[in-house]
């Protein structure tokens, strides 16, 4: 048989993206509320219409239904083709660097998870422990396969150093402010994120989560006057450090050991 051309393997990785982000769109919706994944089948929230398979198709139906539903014509959250949208290029780059190899299976999976928890984080205030924890026991496990893409040592030294780092600075600041900075399920997500890429990553996925966090916290308190001890859902900066480092791996390892100038 001859081998798919790479062009048609990216838009394949693209369209799988998309597939996958309709799915991480019922995770979203479903998992806070502890309601099956399965059953019952895609519907409206509004009307619990069951939506049809011309009207489930990612990005496209909503913006063929003006976002909107079929049945009722309630508004359905802009979230959703965004989602999909964001999984659809999370999948693209990805198999850019991994190629069509188990590595970019692997990476999609865990991306597609902080995906999900980010989303949810964002919304609910909580990163459920069934993506945190899951994510953790995953990424061990992976890495005890022969030629996985991080050790198992570094990977389990990431999930130990990415809880109690986090877990630190949790306790550190509640005896100093007796003010509850964080939850739990921040540290263990970088637990999830520590035992995928490794000890080397949290460094910059955290130094990356704090910088964008204090932008954008700094940019809610000036615009629309939060105070300041506003709390931020911290998971998603934490997501964004992960995907950065993922995408940008090679590059970033030179440049912090070697520096920009080539010195190291």
């Amino acid at each position: 048989m001859k081998m798919l051309e790479p062009e048609i393997l990216q838009w394949f990785a693209l369209v799988f993206g998309a597939v996958v982000g309709s799915f991480l769109n019922v995770v979203i919706w479903r998992l806070p509320r502890e309601e099956s994944l399965i059953r019952p089948g895609s519907h409206c929230p509004a009307c619990g219409a069951p939506i049809r398979r011309y009207d489930n198709i990612p990005i496209v139906s909503w913006l063929l239904l003006r976002g909107r539903c079929r049945s009722c014509r309630a508004g359905i959250s802009v979230r959703y083709p965004l989602v999909e949208l964001f999984s659809a290029l999370l999948s693209f780059f990805l198999f850019q660097r991994f190629g069509a190899s188990w590595h970019y299976l692997v990476y999609f999976g865990f991306a597609a998870g902080l995906l999900a928890a980010s989303a949810i984080d964002l919304v609910h205030r909580i990163i459920p422990d069934e993506i945190s924890l899951a994510g953790t026991a995953a990424g061990l496990l992976i890495a005890l396969i022969p030629k996985a893409p991080v050790p198992f040592l570094s990977a389990l030294l990431g999930a130990l150093a990415g809880f109690l780092s986090l877990s630190l600075v949790i306790a550190g600041y509640w005896l100093l402010t007796r003010r509850e900075g964080m939850g739990m399920g921040d540290p263990k997500l970088l637990a999830a994120i520590g035992a995928f890429l490794g000890w080397q990553a949290l460094p910059f996925v955290v130094l990356a989560a704090s910088f964008t966090g204090t932008i954008v916290g700094l940019g809610m308190i000036l615009v629309q006057k939060k105070g300041r001890f506003y709390k931020i859902p911290f998971g998603p900066f934490l997501s964004l450090g992960a995907w950065i480092w993922l995408l940008f791996e090679p590059t970033l390892q030179e440049w912090i050991f070697r520096g920009p100038g080539g010195w190291g």
